[in-house]
Formats: structure tokens, sequence, C-alpha cells
């Protein structure tokens, strides 16, 4: 789970990393009033929306104007204006693709002067199980682009859980990213409080980029992307309450009604899986024939009809798909359990794209009777190989 920048440095602040003052506005006609409860005479306008890359990005619209989703305003009246083009318009994004995102809300906070700018991140690194820091002396840009051009400026490595963070480690990021005096200090303090807040929030990820080092000489956190376990939030109502379903595809948003695991994606042939290990390497077959999956879909080993009958909705209601494979090898799931959900979904909601389906294990004999009984057209696959082949020569004609 993701949350908006603004809500990311309440949280910030609430543990004592430091931060610019700022207001959060849902209406342009409020961006004045909350422009003027800060100090200024800088304010910087930011646009709130579930992706990075904001001030490179642009708007669709062409009243938005020419800046990206990060503009400076230098008066309460020009903080208005670029709130007032900003909300309800479209920016689009590196991370968003051309579709963009609708911006409901914008962040107005007061400016900093920058001394220089550093990247700095606490994530969990799957391959050691342990949160591992991240840090850089090129801030404000992409890390992937630094990481292939100049690997030597990224230090990263991970805390041993046993000892928890330790303030060693955070003099070892301050000497890579060139820190001194004070400086040195405030790292220190300010890494034990990062790691903390990760630990005790169950964070995926938090991302401070830039961590900026003020005019005066201090550390502050610039700009803060956090992401949460989504199998962790119900332990913090806190941070439940901060969920922007706006920001989330509607269609994964449905499936976590119903506990399946949905990921829409850009191809054109929807998957029905069930286990992630089995998903994945559905979509792989599809892609080494020639075609692109639409979607990750586990059911799960325990889904009901109903269950399965939401999943096949959820597929077609995706106008990018143009034909569907179902892939169960039934184990816990039972195959007649799949059979009766699309059979269903199929005829509630109809079928206007070829449907491939492959079943084997449990209760197969009986799930491939209710399909063919069904009178359904659906295309049968023996394995693997031969679904995905079918599937893609159903979609490529």
């Amino acid at each position: 789970m993701n949350i908006h920048e603004y809500q990311a440095k309440t949280l910030l602040r609430d543990y004592g990393a430091p931060v610019s003052d700022g207001r959060v506005v849902l209406r342009a006609e409020d961006a004045k009033t909350a422009a003027g409860e800060l100090d200024g005479p800088l304010w910087v306008v930011k646009a709130q929306i579930h992706a990075g890359g904001r001030g490179k990005g642009r708007f669709r619209e062409p009243d938005a104007g020419d800046a990206g989703g990060v503009r400076l305003a230098r008066s309460v009246e020009e903080a208005e204006l670029e709130a007032r083009r900003m909300l309800g318009r479209t920016l689009i994004t590196k991370q968003t693709g051309p579709a963009g995102k609708q911006v409901g809300r914008v962040y107005i906070e007061d400016g900093a002067g920058i001394r220089s700018e550093m990247y700095l991140a606490l994530l969990v690194d799957r391959g050691t199980s342990r949160v591992s820091f991240v840090c850089s002396t090129e801030g404000g840009m992409d890390i992937e682009e630094v990481a292939e051009k100049t690997p030597e400026k990224i230090l990263s490595f991970s805390v041993d859980p046993a000892t928890g963070y330790q303030p060693y480690h955070g003099r070892r990021i301050a000497f890579m990213l060139g820190l001194e005096g004070a400086q040195v200090k405030q790292c220190v303090r300010l890494m034990g409080t990062l790691y903390r807040m990760f630990t005790e929030k169950d964070m995926e990820m938090l991302e401070i980029n830039p961590l900026i080092i003020t005019d005066r000489g201090d550390l502050k956190c610039l700009d803060a992307k956090m992401g949460f376990d989504s199998n962790a939030v119900h332990r913090h109502p806190d941070i439940a309450e901060l969920r922007d379903t706006s920001e989330e595809d509607p269609k994964e948003l449905e499936a976590s009604k119903y506990d399946l695991n949905y990921i829409a994606l850009d191809g054109e042939i929807g998957c029905m899986v069930n286990g992630a290990g089995l998903a994945m390497a559905t979509m792989d077959i599809i892609k080494l024939h020639g075609a692109e999956p639409a979607n990750f879909l586990d059911v799960g080993g325990g889904a009901s009809r109903e269950k399965v009958t939401e999943a096949f909705k959820i597929i077609t209601s995706d106008a990018n798909v143009k034909g569907i494979l179902v892939n169960i090898f039934g184990g816990i799931m039972r195959c007649d359990v799949i059979a009766e959900g699309v059979v269903a979904a199929v005829r509630e909601v109809g079928l206007e794209v070829p449907l491939v389906v492959r079943l084997e294990g449990t209760n197969v004999e009986e799930g491939k009777r209710i399909i063919n009984e069904s009178g359904l057209d659906v295309i049968a696959a023996d394995n693997l190989k031969d679904g995905a082949e079918k599937i893609v020569r159903a979609v490529k004609g």
C-alpha cells in the first residue's frame, strides 16, 4: 500500500525527522489561505499522485501550463494560481505511463535553500531477508541511471536484525555522503529514526529523494515515498486510514474485496491461475509464444465458486483483454469448483473473446465434464504449452 507525499511527511514529522512545513489542498480556492499559513517567501506547489517523476512530468491539458508537477511560487497568489492549474488535470510521468493520473490534491510547502542533494532509501532486501539502506551522493535523479553509469556512487548494506540499527550504520552513510561536523551526528540520529519507523510501521520501502543539505548546513527530507506491507496493514489502523483508493487500479481494488491476488498489466491475454508460481510460469510461457499477459491473477488454493466468478468478471472488465487462459492444477483447489465458477461467470457477463481452459489435478474429470456440458465455446488444452499456443493463436488470428 502506497501513500501520498504529504502523508509520508506527516509520519516523518511525528517521528521527529526534519521536513518542511506544508499544507494539503483539495480545492483551488483554499490554496491562498494554505500558503499564507506558511513562512515563505518561497513556496513549492506539488501535485499529489502515487507516482514518481512528477517534476519532469507534463500535464495533458494545455491550460495547466508547460511546467511539471512540482512548481515554485514567489507569492501566495502565485501558489493559488499553480494549484488551480494542477487540480483536476492529468499528470503524465514516466511511472504513470501515457494514461497519466488525475491530480485530486496538491501539497504546498515552504521552499528550502539547497546546498546539495543526495539519495537515501530503506527497503526489504529479498535476497538477505533484511532491511537494507541504499544511499548515494547523486540525489534528485533516477537512481537506476546512477546504478548503470556510476555504480561506485551507491552504497548499499543490510542491517542484522539481531543487533538492529547501530550508530556505526549512520556514520557509514554519513562518510559515504561526504558529511562533516554536526551533519554526521544529524545523519546518525536521522538514520536511526528512519529505521525505527520502517520496522515499527511494517514498511516495504521508504525513499527520501532528495535528502538535502540546506543552505544552513542541516539535513532535511525534501521528498518522501512510502510503501507498506499490505499483509500487515491490519496491525496499523492509522496507516490503513491513509489509503487513497482513487489512486488504485479499479480492477485491483475490486479484486482486493474478494481476497484475490491480482495485478493489472499491459498485455492482451487475461490469465486465471491458482498458485503464484504457476501464475508466473503461465505469464512466461505466454510471452515465450509471442504475446503479453494482461494480468497476474492467483485465485488461491481455497477459492470458492463465487470467488472464481468474480475473478473472471474482473478479467473480462479489462478492455485490453483479447483472450483468456484459465490454467488450473488442482491440489487443494478443485477443478470442478473452477469449472463451475467459469461457467457461472460466462453466463452472467457473456463471452466475447476466445477462452482456453487447461485443467489438471483434483476432480479434473468432473471439471472437464462441467465445461463440456455447459454449451460454452471453450477451447480445451491438454497442458500448459498447448494452452499457451492455442490462446496466442486464437488472439492473433
